[in-house]
């Protein structure tokens, strides 16, 4: 590591995203001539309490421009981070923290910050001739255990399923291709399963099909079918796992979930969780959000029931927020916590987010967004902090696929050196 080696500047742009929408794109110049580059996702399920992400308003692009965040990269950051080493991560984070100086980065933009955060990485990795894998994570690496949306549903698709995400993933499994290969037969014989039922195929926002079912019910069904027709067995080959995204349907003020027809106060969502999905859907092995991002005391009994059998993510009651998270360990609540970078902010943070987890026997799943970009930041990521289980969509849509096949380049040319994470990951469930 040359110590002479800065950084020399620090420029944004206005690209878009996979839904259409401008996000930040920055790009961090060292003064031995590196360019690190990322672009940042944005999310379309999001929690009350993350980061900020800095939009223009007004009229132009409907509002969701985001030449404010662009601007305070190349004004302020670029001043503040000319001259600095790129070497230290933390550091870099920061320098940024302090100058944006508000609790939830809502002055300069959690998206300008994290842009330039992820940016800086790769270029510090690219200076020293260094996977960014490598150089987040140095020797102790791990190809993560995928989950995979295959069908859409909630804030994610134009349908009637109240559930935001049904995902499949390889559990037996000899290496981490082998394993992709299994979701690509599966995912593939879901369509046909679909078709021959009679629906549509249209794809979400993260590429799986956004049928019109009736129910979560019929949804699993038709996973199991597909599983099946694709050769494997649910549950032992092929596990499945739902994101409710509960706080979507949740009303704080009766405190009733109106789901699927029904209005469910939290005991009677717990009980159909419990005696009607789990009971009858064995081969599911892992729920997100199940509860509101505000409903911690529902989560946290829920989790006291199932939470030795089946894996609880908490989302948006977390928010990659170390701080926050901490509070969720102290009441219970989940036990495996979902990594967004954008949530938070900056990759150090996010890092740290990582750490608290496996300190405490979290599992740990990192995760894209729905409107993401064709950065392949979040798989060397994933591989670098060992984070166990990674989420990037279905195989589908090449912003999602990008990830994938970043990491079957990284399994290649760590010619077998590598642990391939399996399901269930820290956590000793039954």
């Amino acid at each position: 590591m040359s110590k002479s080696v800065v950084i020399e500047s620090v420029k944004a742009r206005e690209v878009f995203d996979s839904r259409g929408n401008p996000t930040v794109e920055a790009d961090v110049v060292l003064t031995d001539g590196t360019l690190g580059r990322a672009s940042v996702p944005s999310g379309a399920s999001t929690g009350e309490l993350e980061a900020t992400e800095l939009r223009d308003g007004g009229s132009r692009l409907l509002g969701k421009g985001v030449s404010k965040a662009v601007n305070n990269v190349n004004t302020e950051i670029n001043d503040a981070l000319k001259g600095v080493s790129p070497y230290n991560q933390a550091a870099i984070d920061q320098i940024m923290i302090d100058l944006d100086g508000t609790p939830n980065k809502a002055r300069l933009g959690a998206n300008a910050i994290l842009g330039v955060s992820m940016a800086t990485a790769r270029a510090a990795a690219l200076s020293l001739d260094t996977p960014l894998y490598r150089y987040l994570g140095g020797v102790n690496i791990e190809l993560p255990q995928t989950f995979h949306n295959v069908i859409n549903g909630g804030a994610h698709a134009d349908n009637g399923i109240d559930f935001q995400e049904f995902m499949i993933t390889p559990i037996k499994k000899t290496s981490f291709r082998d394993g992709i290969e299994k979701i690509a037969d599966t995912y593939h014989t879901l369509k046909k399963v679909l078709e021959d039922a009679g629906f549509q195929t249209g794809l979400g926002d993260e590429g799986g099909f956004a049928p019109d079912l009736k129910n979560t019910d019929e949804a699993v069904s038709m996973l199991y079918k597909a599983i099946e027709q694709a050769g494997y067995v649910p549950g032992e080959d092929i596990g499945i796992a739902l994101d409710a995204a509960s706080s979507e349907f949740y009303n704080e003020e009766t405190g009733i979930y109106t789901f699927e027809g029904h209005e469910f106060n939290a005991d009677q969502l717990r009980d159909y969780y419990v005696n009607d999905l789990l009971k009858k859907f064995p081969a599911i092995i892992s729920i997100e959000d199940p509860f509101s991002e505000n409903d911690w005391d529902n989560f946290a009994k829920f989790t006291e029931e199932v939470g030795d059998r089946v894996q609880l993510v908490g989302d948006d009651i977390f928010v990659t927020n170390p701080s926050i998270f901490r509070k969720g360990i102290k009441k219970g609540v989940a036990n495996s916590i979902l990594i967004k970078l954008n949530q938070i902010g900056t990759v150090s943070e996010s890092i740290e987010a990582i750490r608290l987890a496996k300190n405490n026997g979290y599992t740990t799943m990192i995760s894209h967004r729905s409107g993401e970009t064709e950065d392949t930041f979040v798989a060397d990521f994933a591989v670098a902090v060992s984070g166990g289980e990674l989420k990037t969509g279905a195989m589908a849509r090449s912003e999602r696929v990008a990830k994938y096949n970043q990491l079957l380049r990284i399994e290649e040319e760590l010619e077998g050196q590598a642990h391939v994470a399996h399901f269930p990951h820290n956590v000793d469930f039954d």
